[in-house]
Formats: structure tokens, sequence, C-alpha cells
């Protein structure tokens, strides 16, 4: 598989309102089906929503067996990978911004953000582990916002062969051109340094809690330039596609493709 469609969600999510961030979900995984999308991602915390302050007690859930079933059923039965969001409530009463993948196999796997932004810490738990997944033709990485600060986290997947990184956010304030200006200082780099697609999007809109998100998507290539970008500040499902010819000739190239040449003895 060269060209792999995939669609990029700009929900609006609730916060605390899950059954309704469900009903929203699903309905834009039909959309994103009918338009031959194979891999579907959502914002940070698109099933519950996000906050940072003490209401999170109340809108963390567990990732309980029904949703399991629910998205693993759905994965199997439209031969899709999915990747949606929630504030996690673990076991241990501790609570991550945890993003879940389903695949076409039946199988499951979750990300932990690791970097918890200050804003955060008094509310939310770091994940500890730095995972590449496999599923619908790609090797990919999940990094949760904050995440996307901190180049060494996607040095560190690109070291483990990941393909692409998604990136989806939670991230209020400002328009939807401010954003994106904010988005495209770091994450071209994070792409041409490391021969990877980048995939960035949002949550939009009124969370009911206090947040405004401004809508938007963003689209780059491994050559660091921006394949596709949306700052209409609207719901809705935008189809891009990842081609594996572009990132063979970024990664067979000797001046465009930079990993193999790392003085490992200087920083390892």
């Amino acid at each position: 598989m060269n060209t792999i469609k995939t669609a990029l969600v700009v929900q609006n999510c609730t916060a605390g309102n899950y059954e309704k961030n469900l009903e929203s979900t699903l309905n834009f995984i039909t959309i994103a089906l009918k338009k031959g999308a194979s891999l579907i991602v959502f914002p940070e915390m698109n099933l519950t929503g996000y906050v940072v302050n003490d209401d999170i007690h109340t809108i963390a859930r567990p990732v309980a067996e029904e949703m399991l079933t629910l998205f693993k059923r759905m994965a199997q039965t439209s031969n899709v990978t999915l990747l949606v969001g929630l504030a996690e409530k673990a076991p241990d009463k501790r609570i991550y911004s945890s993003h879940l993948i389903f695949k076409p196999d039946g199988s499951s796997d979750v990300y932990r953000k690791i970097h918890i932004s200050p804003f955060e810490k008094k509310y939310y738990s770091a994940g500890n582990t730095i995972s590449v997944f496999k599923s619908s033709g790609l090797m990919f990485g999940i990094q949760l916002c904050y995440d996307a600060h901190f180049p060494e986290l996607s040095l560190a997947m690109a070291l483990k062969q990941a393909d692409v990184i998604f990136i989806p956010h939670a991230s209020p304030r400002g328009s939807s051109q401010e954003k994106y200006d904010s988005w495209v200082r770091h994450l071209r780099a994070r792409a041409f340094d490391n021969g990877v697609y980048i995939v960035a999007l949002n949550q939009t809109g009124d969370n009911g809690k206090g947040l405004l998100f401004p809508g938007l998507c963003l689209f780059i290539g491994p050559d660091g330039h921006v394949a596709y970008k949306s700052i209409d500040n609207a719901e809705g499902v935008h189809l891009i596609s990842i081609e594996k010819t572009l990132l063979i000739n970024v990664r067979s190239h000797p001046m465009k493709y930079f990993l193999p040449n790392r003085r490992t003895d200087l920083f390892e």
C-alpha cells in the first residue's frame, strides 16, 4: 500500500459529556469511511473533553470493556485504524491524557502523553513509554499537544522507524491562524529533521467549561513542506494522502535524510 488515505477530524468536544462526544465521534467515523479513509485520527481527549481544573476528576473515565469492544468491532468490520482520545482514569486513580489505537486485526493499544505542561501537572500524570505502532501499512508514533515541543521525542520515534507522527491537540486560545503560525514553527522542523510525516489537528469551539479551541489541522511532508492545512475553525473531516513514495525519495537522498549521519559516538 503506497498511498494511505487518512482522515483528520476537527471536532467540538464537550467536556464531561461522553455520550454526546461518542455520538459525534461515531458520526465522523461514518463520514470518513465514506470518503475512503483507512486511518482516522481524532483530537486529544475527544471522547471526554479537556479541562485543567478540578472538574477533571469527574470528567475522566476508565477505559471500559464496553468502549474497547465498540471500537475494536468498528475497526475490524470497516478495516480501518482508529485513533481516539480521552482523559483516562487509571485503576490507581491517576489521570492520563491517553490516545487509543484500534486496528483492523482486532487488537488495540494506548499511548499516554509523556510531557505534561506546567499548567497540567496538578491534574495529570505522565506516561513513560515511547512507542511506535504498526497498522494500515504504516509505522507511526503518537504525540499529544505539549509533547511536540520536545525534539528528542520525535527523534526517538524516527529511530524506531516511524513513517509518520500523529499529534492530536486539545490546545485552547487564540485564532486558528495564530495557532497555525505557532505550530508551523516547530512542526516543520520535526518533519524535516527526521524525515517523517507530521500530522497535527485540534479540537474546535466551546467545550462548555470555559475553554475555546481554534479549529485547525496541518499535514507536513518528510521534506518539511506543508502539504495541507485547514484553518477555517469549523468541525469537519479532512482527507489527506500519506505517500510512501515521498518517504522513499527523501530517505534515499544523501542530502535530505540526516539520521544515518548522526554522530552517535558523541550524542549517545
